[in-house]
This record gives C-alpha cells, structure tokens and sequence, in this order.
C-alpha cells in the first residue's frame, strides 16, 4: 500500500475568538507533525498578533501560498485575507465574519480539490458570518449544501458517547415539524453507515430518544413515540439496523444506560447535546457524519469572554485533529476491505499515520 502523509486543512474560525490559541497549542506539540501535516487557512499577520498576546515565542508557522507547498516537517499556514485586517480580542465584528468565511471558503475550495484530506474547523460565531455569501446556522450546513449532500448528521464525538441530533439548529417550537419517520429512518441509516465505514465498528447499537418526557408515558404525554418513533425504528431495524428505543432520555443518561450503545439518536439540539457537553465539554468533538468528505471540528465557541488571557483548553482542538485522522485511515481501511471481502486482514493499531499495514494471510497488500 502506497505511503501518503495526511494533509490536515484548519480554518481559522473568528479571529477575535480562542481559535487560534487552540490551534497553536495543539500544533506546539511537533508529535503532531509526525501523524500529520498541518494547513491552516487564515492569516499570518492574525497569527503573529495572537502569539504575541499569548507570549507562545517558541511557535511560529510556514508561511506558503498553496496547499501543494506545505511542508510536512512544519506548522504551515496559508493567507486567505486582507493583511490590514484589524483583531479586536473578544469581540464580535463584521470584519471577522468576513474573515471567518474566506478562510471557510478557501479551505472547502481546497478540500474539492483533494489538496487536503481533511478539515478542521475553528469555532466562528454564527452571527457575524452571516452574508450574501453565507446564509446557514452554522458549519454543518454549509458543508452539506457545498458537497451537495442532504444525508448528514451532526454527530458529537467523545470516548463516552456519540450523539446524532434529527433536527440540529432549529427553535424548539419547530422540532415536531421535523419529526417524521423518513427523517428518523435517514439519520438511522447515516448513523449506522458512519460508525461501520469511520469508526470501524461492526453491526453498531443505535438508541433512538423519545421526544416528550418519558418517551410519552405511553401516549399520555405525546403521541410522537407511537406513531413516529417506534415504527421508524421498526423500519430500521427492517434494513438490518440495530437500532433500540424509543427511550426517555432523562432516565436513559441518568443511568448509564448510554454506555451500552455504539451512538445515540437524539431528536433535537438540547436533548442531545446538555448531556454530551455535561460529560465531554472539554474533548468533544463535533463531526459532520455522511459527507463524502471529513470535517471535524471542537465542541466549543469561540470563548471571546478569554479570548487571548491564554486559558483556553486545546483539548477539544486535539481531539478533533486526532479524529480526522482517525476517520481518514478508517475510510481506507473500509474500502480496502470492500474490494478484497474475502480475505482476512490483520491491522496493525499501533501505526500512527495513514501508512495502515494491511496484510492477508497470503500476501501484503
């Protein structure tokens, strides 16, 4: 199997956020430059001030004008935006929306392109970004629209669950409107195909939540359960989907209960993300599930409340650069299988970068 370095393309999110902390005390770490080679999309100019503001001396970045000049022994980053641009740490502009989405831009533009092998996305904020040109609740739509795709999930990512939401940013008065047995049945179906094909995990366990306390007491409170829920997930389970529910939510992570599943169908925002946020704030991961590409991205904002005092936590930043990668080799080992299902592979786990040793028990392929 050829030997290729994984190409990691980071957008710089809001430049007057944490992003750039994040991204720099993550790739500070040069063990990183031996899984990956790291490409941001921002600015130079942006980076330097927030190094200063940061005291980070010791870091400093590969300035290059293409993804195809990266360096693969350095922290490269590429210019998307005007250098007179102005940070103003903490607070929301329009001039950081601005820049928040030609970084976006160019990064998407360069991973249809296949100069990059994946993305990871810096928190923006939701607000500022808005335009003629970007007119979505956030990142996960963007991305579905821009790969034409309108099988996705937004799946939060942790060691201790993985959530999938029905309906992601909608008001709350408008969550039944999304609750329909196809809707439930494609994300089932995504869910269930991701954690096979990225996460390498064979004939997954899916809990689907119920939608009114106590998954509508039996249609005392809510009928959803009964004539939604419950026969879309017989339907999937129709398709071979081991899909398990539907559960009241309360009680189901209360208990642990969770612990017990491969991943969580949740139907709307709160529902599923309190709980993974409770339990995983800081290391969670938000991944845009059944995209033909990989976007990860932190759990977190852009925090402009710390904006440049240097306490944000890189954690949820690492994590997410660690689970492109992950999803990368995993998609490779998947059709590497796919084209050989008749032969046993064995898969070395200890290898850290995309050089996967696939062997059969006749040859190395």
């Amino acid at each position: 199997m050829s030997r290729h370095k994984i190409k990691i393309g980071i957008s710089q999110g809001d430049i007057n956020g944490i992003g750039y902390e994040v991204i720099m005390k993550t790739l500070s770490d040069n063990r990183i430059l031996d899984m990956c080679t790291p490409i941001v999309y921002g600015s130079p100019k942006v980076a330097a001030y927030h190094r200063k503001a940061l005291e980070m001396n010791n870091f400093n970045f590969n300035n290059i004008r293409s993804a195809n000049e990266a360096d693969p022994k350095r922290a490269n980053i590429i210019n998307c935006i005007d250098d007179n641009i102005r940070v103003e740490l903490g607070k929301s502009s329009e001039i950081a929306g601005e820049a928040s989405y030609m970084a976006l831009e160019t990064s998407v533009r360069d991973l249809k392109d296949g100069l990059i092998d994946a993305l990871v996305t810096a928190p923006i904020n939701k607000d500022n970004i808005q335009s003629d040109k970007f007119n979505f609740p956030g990142h996960t739509e963007f991305l579905a629209q821009q790969f034409e795709s309108d099988d996705y999930v937004m799946l939060m990512v942790s060691e201790m669950m993985k959530i999938g939401i029905v309906s992601t940013h909608v008001p709350l008065t408008k969550v039944p409107e999304f609750i329909t047995k196809d809707l439930i049945l494609k994300k089932l179906r995504i869910i269930s195909r991701t954690l096979e094909e990225d996460f390498s995990v064979k004939k997954p366990r899916i809990a689907v939540m119920g939608l009114n306390p106590h998954a509508g007491d039996g249609g005392l409170l809510g009928t959803e359960e009964k004539e939604i829920i419950a026969p879309a997930i017989e339907l999937a389970k129709e398709e071979g989907i081991l899909a398990l529910g539907p559960y009241p939510s309360d009680g189901f992570f209360g208990s642990g209960d969770y612990t017990k599943f491969d991943a969580i169908l949740a139907m709307y925002h709160d529902q599923g993300l309190t709980p993974f946020k409770l339990a995983s704030f800081e290391k969670g991961v938000n991944y845009t599930a059944g995209l033909p590409v990989i976007r990860t991205s932190p759990a977190h904002g852009t925090a402009f409340d710390i904006a440049g005092e240097g306490k944000a936590s890189p954690d949820s930043f690492r994590q997410s650069l660690y689970l492109a990668i992950d999803i990368y080799k995993s998609r490779k080992l998947y059709q590497e299988i796919s084209k050989n299902p008749l032969k046993k592979y064995e898969i070395n786990p200890n290898q850290v970068d995309e050089n996967i040793d696939l062997q059969t028990e006749d040859q190395e392929i």
